[in-house]
């Protein structure tokens, strides 16, 4: 089983919406891939929570697959690549780790 984390920090105002405006159409889109993406097994998304530091990501997708082809499956689907499209002009920053679990 793989484990992927990905996590964001957007802009603070892209596209005509805010930081966290744009986090949490992020979110919705990203939680939207369950059920789309066959090999995605599993996948949570969370917010930053309110009060905590600015230069905190604010946003993290944390999901799983039965391995590293089901990842690569992932990575190139039309839904997920639409979904990247989309955070690519308003993020400022993207960390990401997959490891084995």
């Amino acid at each position: 089983m793989i484990r992927h984390i990905v996590m964001f920090r957007f802009l603070e105002e892209a596209e005509g919406a805010t930081r966290m405006e744009n986090a949490r159409m992020a979110k919705e889109k990203l939680e939207a891939l369950q059920g789309v993406v066959p090999t995605l097994r599993s996948s949570a998304v969370y917010l930053r929570a309110e009060g905590t530091a600015d230069q905190n990501y604010d946003l993290v997708l944390v999901s799983d697959y039965d391995d590293l082809e089901g990842l690569e499956a992932y990575r190139v689907h039309p839904a997920h690549v639409a979904v990247g499209e989309f955070i690519g002009p308003r993020r400022e920053l993207r960390a990401c780790v997959d490891f084995e679990i």
